[in-house]
């Protein structure tokens, strides 16, 4: 195999959960995480003509060095495993960046995971689950995919019945949102929302979507909106067009509605672009790993 397409898929958060401050400074999570068929597509090839790392990054400004994480995992493999080809990588930009959606995380696991198989490295399953954690909390969960609770900073994986099919709409507002400074500005002592994730987990594994919905919540969430008011502006007008649940997802700043149904999902894609004037808004679908799935 000379060469191998991936689709880098963005997640949302069902729930996130503060759990208190940990030692190492950061946070203790539980959270529910899901995939969603909106994606990235990474082509990546051998390069017998130099032993060079070379990353093209198309739809978006990316760094195409040391500093994005297509990068860095490709470099750790290089020289982990003695590869001494070069390995040239296109990344097609869909997910938007610094969005919660884990976007950055997915394509480094894409790579990862592709190049075990370009490579026929034959790297076990957790070895990769490793290695993600290296490169970035999200890393792990993205190399999973589907329906799995996540704790820890969020690394231990347990994988969940698959989410009731329904249709995603995603907005991102045009604001940017530091995680770091999200969970620096979180302060434990005040009240916030601590969703039931035994409860929804009961409620995912019983196809309820309609109650999953009203039980959905985030720890971050109020302390994104102080920042950024436009993020309950996103909720508020999903709901009041169909949506069965609405919620920002990681630190922010996206916003996602969940919806039975693609007209009524669609009829709110387009009065949410036409008031506020939104170009990164998307409405796609849950993604659910099949038994015996192992493509990316």
């Amino acid at each position: 195999m000379e060469h191998i397409s991936l689709k880098a898929r963005a997640k949302i958060n069902i729930t996130l959960d503060v759990l208190g401050k940990r030692d190492d400074g950061y946070h203790e999570l539980e959270m529910i995480m899901q995939s969603v068929n909106l994606c990235d597509n990474i082509f990546i090839k051998k390069d017998i003509h130099s032993p060079q790392i070379n990353l093209s990054c198309e739809g978006r400004r990316l760094p195409e060095d040391e500093r994005n994480l297509m990068y860095r995992v490709a470099k750790l493999i290089k020289e982990r495993y003695d590869i001494n080809e070069g390995i040239a990588m296109k990344l097609k930009k869909n997910i938007p960046v610094a969005a919660g959606l884990a976007g950055g995380s997915s394509d480094c696991a894409a790579v990862l995971y592709g190049l075990n198989i370009l490579f026929e490295l034959n790297i076990p399953f957790e070895e990769m689950l490793d290695m993600g954690k290296s490169l970035g909390a999200d890393v792990p969960y993205c190399l999973m995919r589907g329906t799995v609770l996540a704790s820890g900073i969020g690394e231990k994986l347990r994988r969940l019945p698959p989410f009731p099919n329904c249709f995603v709409l995603l907005a991102k507002p045009p604001v940017g949102v530091s995680t770091a400074g999200v969970f620096a500005d979180l302060s434990l002592e005040e009240t916030i929302p601590h969703p039931d994730n035994k409860r929804v987990t009961e409620l995912i594994k019983e196809g309820k979507l309609q109650d999953i919905c009203q039980n959905m919540q985030n720890s971050l969430e109020a302390v994104t909106i102080k920042k950024h008011p436009i993020i309950n502006d996103i909720k508020k007008e999903m709901l009041e067009n169909g949506a069965l649940g609405s919620m920002m997802s990681g630190s922010g700043p996206t916003v996602f509605g969940i919806y039975k149904d693609y007209p009524t999902g669609l009829a709110s894609l387009k009065k949410i672009r036409k008031k506020f004037g939104f170009k990164e808004i998307y409405l796609t679908t849950v993604y659910n790993v099949r038994a015996n799935h192992s493509e990316l």
